[in-house]
């Protein structure tokens, strides 16, 4: 749902009707961890269900047909929304939901900025990533940022939140890129690293050349690496924490994880078929993390 859609109504919405268009957008998204959200607390789940409904609006200008400079523009009106978040009434649905959560859980203007930062990277025609300083910089605004958000609303102490924030962010990025590597080059996207492709004999500058290289599987076995040993260091931040707290986090993390392991078992040779878990290993996911 982009900005335009929402502007002139927000402003008329109680703060009830505010928080149920966030929990509308939770629910038409189908996402699998709207049941590890579901059992927080009200407070806490409705703050969760506005800082998703964000994401999802902002990542929805970047990924949706249209000219760069009309995505830009739309991600520009959520900069200004930020701003009266902070400040005046903010006027979108979604902004409105947020307002609460950030007076409660203290959620940082610079977070939302990073996102909508990340949002910008992907709403250009092209997208090639210089090397892994680039790519540790766009996992951090287009994930850790989010789950910056997410610690605070889950009541993390903040040295310890930000740790797990980054490890998680980290690992649960790379895996989509590894997991949408030929999709993205179809669409002249390219997440892996200029220079480690450069690096492995591959020219960067086409896209669809890159994915069908015999180098590929190399780098993309290096990122698989490094997304590992990220799911490693959240899983050990989060022994540390109180299950219930971060259910949607376990959630997440145990989720992606399958995904990389599945990834790497079927390696990285040609075009092989996208990774999804099966409606019965989501169940068991949801059972195991978001319910028990």
């Amino acid at each position: 749902m982009n900005v335009h859609q929402t502007q002139d109504t927000g402003s008329e919405l109680s703060t009830e009707d505010a928080a149920a268009h966030a929990e509308a957008i939770v629910k038409r998204s189908g996402t699998s961890f709207y049941w590890g959200m579901r059992r927080m607390p009200e407070e806490k789940r409705r703050a969760m269900y506005a800082v998703y409904a964000f994401c999802r609006e902002v990542d929805d200008i970047a990924d949706d047909p249209g000219e760069p400079e009309e995505k830009l523009f739309h991600l520009g009106q959520w900069r200004g929304e930020i701003e009266r978040l902070y400040g005046e009434n903010p006027a979108l649905p979604t902004a409105r939901a947020l307002a609460e959560p950030v007076e409660r859980f203290g959620l940082r203007k610079h977070d939302f900025r990073a996102i909508i930062d990340g949002m910008e990277m992907d709403a250009a025609d092209r997208v090639r990533i210089a090397d892994m300083a680039e790519l540790e910089l766009y996992c951090d605004r287009v994930a850790c940022a989010v789950g910056r958000h997410s610690i605070r609303i889950f009541g993390v102490p903040e040295v310890q939140g930000d740790a797990l924030a980054k490890a998680l962010g980290n690992a649960l990025q790379l895996t989509n890129i590894l997991r949408d590597i030929h999709e993205d080059a179809e669409r002249d996207r390219l997440y892996l690293p200029t220079d480690l492709l450069m690096a492995h004999g591959m020219d960067a500058g086409d896209a669809r050349a890159v994915v069908a290289h015999p180098a590929l599987p190399r780098v993309c076995e290096l990122l698989a690496d490094i997304a590992e040993r990220r799911f490693t260091e959240a899983r050990e931040l989060m022994a540390g924490c109180e299950p219930g707290q971060i259910r949607p986090a376990i959630m997440m993390m145990e989720v992606y994880h399958r995904i990389l392991g599945k990834l790497t078992a079927q390696g990285w040779n040609g075009h092989a078929m996208r990774v999804r878990l099966s409606k019965l290993e989501k169940l068991w996911v949801v059972f195991r993390y978001g319910i028990l």
